[in-house]
């Protein structure tokens, strides 16, 4: 049987997973799989990282936009994308 002060830190937790406006991300790396290749996204102090062609010949790219959506209300204010 799970103790009680378990099952409140599960129902909090399950509660803190609905409001994504207590998390801000600063920096973290991740692998995305695109269309034809795997591709690692670095994202640091507002600024973003792909290691696909389009991201190095533009600063942008449909990885780092996907990512974007995908944590909608979990990063902190937008810093446009530079090549690096």
């Amino acid at each position: 049987m799970m103790a009680s002060s378990l099952i409140g830190k599960v129902e909090k937790a399950n509660r803190y997973a609905q409001e994504k406006n207590r998390v801000a991300f600063s920096s973290f790396k991740a692998t995305f799989q695109g269309e034809h290749n795997l591709y690692t996204l670095e994202y640091n102090e507002g600024r973003w990282h792909c290691t696909c062609r389009f991201f190095g010949l533009n600063g942008l790219c449909s990885h780092t936009m996907a990512l974007q959506k995908m944590l909608d209300g979990m990063l902190p204010e937008q810093i446009p994308a530079e090549v690096a």
